[in-house]
């Protein structure tokens, strides 16, 4: 991350209150956030959305031995959701905190050495916030692969599309980790070694995914 000037989030009631064009008109707006950090959590956020609407018209009568599954996938679907839009949040909030840190004066030892452990402090809550979507992003995944057999084939390429969807905010997220990584001591880095480590897992199960459906689409 690196060091911010501004900030600006999109509501008061924060990503789950702002329409989508206002969304879309700030994050191509001259400030730092939202940016790429938010837009990971909304790809988790979009996931797991997608999820639960394949799992709501997988409740036809033909679909009654599946049912407590997808009314769990449902409700799991729905958390997902919510908690990735709080991410969105939590997003914008760090990166405000890294700016304000940035800007705490440095005149004397004391004001150096308090602006240190607040910079130090804010970049591991942004780095902290991704790696909370990584763990979103796998659950969606977990979800649609979970649904693929038994979701309505109507609406399969829905379910490749959530896939996508969380695969994209694993791979973003990683971006937005390391770039704040790259500012702190090794020992504090260290901690996201094994939330990276399973980037590579995720995608390979995305990428299965995709390929089910593309599978189940051409057959």
């Amino acid at each position: 991350m690196s060091q911010p000037t501004t900030s600006h989030q999109p509501t008061e009631a924060g990503f789950g209150g702002s329409p989508i064009g206002d969304y879309l008109g700030e994050l191509a707006a001259k400030v730092p956030a939202p940016g790429g950090g938010a837009v990971a959590a909304l790809h988790a956020a979009q996931g797991a959305a997608l999820v639960a609407m394949v799992a709501r018209y997988t409740t036809r009568a033909k679909d009654a031995e599946h049912r407590p599954v997808v009314d769990r996938i449902i409700e799991a679907a729905d958390a997902a959701r919510v908690r990735a839009l709080t991410l969105a949040d939590d997003d914008a909030a760090a990166f405000t905190a890294v700016g304000a840190a940035y800007k705490l004066p440095k005149e004397s030892e004391g004001e150096k050495a308090a602006r240190g452990a607040a910079i130090e402090a804010a970049l591991l809550e942004a780095a902290r916030v991704p790696a909370a979507v990584i763990d979103a992003a796998d659950g969606v995944l977990a979800l649609a692969a979970e649904l693929l057999p038994i979701g309505n084939p109507n609406v399969v390429t829905d379910i490749g599309a959530a896939g996508a969807a969380a695969r994209a905010a694993a791979t973003t997220s990683q971006l937005n980790i390391e770039i704040n990584l790259g500012s702190l001591p090794a020992e504090r880095a260290a901690a996201f070694t094994a939330v990276l480590g399973r980037i590579s897992e995720i995608t390979a199960r995305a990428d299965s995914l995709q390929q089910e459906v593309l599978h189940a689409v051409r057959t």
